[in-house]
C-alpha cells in the first residue's frame, strides 16, 4: 500500500493532477497555442518527455539495484529498462518534427494573397461512416 503522506507520493500525485490538467487544456487550445504547448512538452532536452525518461531511467536502476538483492524480481528491472530505452526512442523520433510543431506555434501574420486549401496527407484521411 503507498504511503500518501510522503513528500514523493504527494509530488508524484500532483504531478499526475498537472498533466491531466494539461491535457485537457491541449485539447480546448486554439492551433498556435496547443502547438506551443506540444513543442515544449516534447522538447527532449527541457520539456515533460525528456524528463519522464530519465525518471524511468531512474526507476530502473532502483529496480536493477533491489532485483539483485532479491526485492524485486528480474521482470521488473527489465520491463522499466524497456521502457526507458522506448521513450528515449520515441523521443529520438519525435525530436525531428518539434522543429515543424515550433513553426505553427509562431503566429504568422495575415497574407493578403489567397491561399489554397490544406491538402489531407494520406496518413490523416479519415473514411466517413
Amino acid at each position: 500500500m503507498t504511503d500518501s503522506n510522503l513528500p514523493s507520493v504527494q509530488l508524484a500525485e500532483a504531478i499526475a493532477g498537472q498533466l491531466g490538467q494539461l491535457r485537457r487544456l491541449l485539447a480546448l487550445a486554439p492551433p498556435h497555442e496547443a502547438a506551443q504547448t506540444l513543442a515544449g512538452v516534447l522538447d527532449y532536452d527541457t520539456g515533460i518527455l525528456g524528463e519522464v525518461t530519465q525518471l524511468v531511467e531512474t526507476g530502473s536502476r532502483f529496480a536493477k539495484v533491489h532485483s539483485e538483492h532479491g526485492v524485486l524480481p528480474p521482470e521488473v528491472w527489465l520491463a522499466l529498462g524497456r521502457a526507458a530505452n522506448e521513450l528515449d526512442s520515441v523521443g529520438d523520433d519525435l525530436a525531428e518534427h518539434t522543429g515543424t510543431i515550433k513553426q505553427v506555434a509562431k503566429p504568422t501574420a495575415p497574407s493578403s494573397r489567397p491561399t489554397s486549401a490544406p491538402v489531407a496527407s494520406t496518413m490523416v484521411v479519415r473514411r466517413r461512416r
